[in-house]
């Protein structure tokens, strides 16, 4: 019989006897663990889980992944490099036993991820009522300081008339055309 399991965001197909090395769990070396997240038990498919069912397997040793090296260069006029390597911790299990049902009362240790915390459930409390106590008496209150009186404001009409001068008249705009001045007859010279 084999199972699809899922644990550390992965989904893995497994059989008794399989070993396999997954994320990072929370359990030591010779400890028995059960993995809860079956997604499929033989011709059984869950929705998305199979209810009561469970992967039991034992840790064999905590280990670390193959080394990684990220390196980085710009290029160009930048002469920048960077290099840096990583190993991703794992957990090398072997599939001890699948069970259909019954998993849930099985008594064996849940796999939990060593990063992650496990979400339990806490039952919400409502709290009684405190009894109000009488509040107490302020001290006296400080005598308030003297204001400075508002400045004055001057009426709209006269705010305009400051801030613009007087309409100009159609006559005050355009100067009087002067008349050209009368010829006089010229004096007769006696």
């Amino acid at each position: 019989m084999f199972a699809v399991m899922k644990t550390g965001g992965k989904q893995y197909r497994v059989q008794p006897g399989d070993v396999l090395r997954v994320e990072k769990l929370a359990a030591d070396a010779g400890e028995m663990i059960q993995f809860n997240e079956v997604l499929m038990v033989g011709s059984t498919v869950g929705a998305p889980m199979v209810a009561g069912a469970g992967v039991q397997a034992e840790v064999i040793d905590q280990i670390k992944g193959p080394k990684t090296i990220n390196f980085v260069k710009r290029r160009r006029k930048h002469s920048s490099k960077r290099t840096k390597g990583h190993r991703q911790k794992l957990t090398l299990v072997r599939i001890k036993d699948i069970l259909e049902k019954g998993a849930d009362k099985s008594g064996v240790k849940a796999a939990i991820g060593a990063g992650s915390v496990p979400y339990v459930a806490t039952p919400v409390v409502e709290a009684a009522p405190a009894e109000k106590k009488p509040a107490a008496k302020k001290a006296a209150a400080k005598p308030a300081a003297a204001k400075k009186p508002a400045p004055v404001k001057k009426p709209a009409a006269a705010k305009a008339s400051a801030e613009k001068p007087a309409a100009k008249t159609a006559a005050a705009k355009k100067p009087a055309a002067k008349k050209p001045a009368a010829k006089k007859p010229a004096a007769d010279k006696e």
